[in-house]
């Protein structure tokens, strides 16, 4: 086998495994309902990376919750950035609650801190 040929099959199988490991990463919206919900709090702690930005928030009825937004760019090109909100800050989030009823997480499409709305996902937002 020569080297040319190597390097390109080399290549290829480390392509195929960044593709399938980046799939399998990624588990879109199937475990969260289609009914979206309302949910007010305070932030108690933000994380800002790879692979989706989080934000854990205190309800005054509820406890905490762990709010995951869009991935990284997505949520950037939103406008909500590092920064926009601090621990302690007064926040509204819009999305979709996790199937399971004892699971605390919702799924964002709209964040609403200090009177900004930032829409991560604008064409799931449910407006009725």
């Amino acid at each position: 086998m020569t080297m040319n040929l190597f390097c390109r099959l080399l290549s290829g199988a480390m392509l195929t495994i960044l593709i399938i490991s980046g799939a399998a990463a990624h588990h879109g919206w199937s475990w969260a309902e289609a009914d979206q919900l309302e949910l007010k709090g305070v932030v108690r702690d933000i994380y800002m990376g790879p692979p989706h930005p989080t934000l854990d928030v205190e309800t005054a009825n509820d406890g905490l919750w762990r709010i995951e937004l869009a991935n990284p760019r997505q949520t950037e090109r939103s406008g909500f950035v590092q920064g926009v909100a601090k621990v302690g800050d007064e926040i509204t989030a819009l999305g979709n609650r996790s199937s399971d009823p004892k699971e605390k997480r919702m799924k964002a499409v709209r964040i609403t801190v200090g009177g900004k709305t930032f829409d991560l996902y604008p064409e799931r937002i449910k407006t009725n």
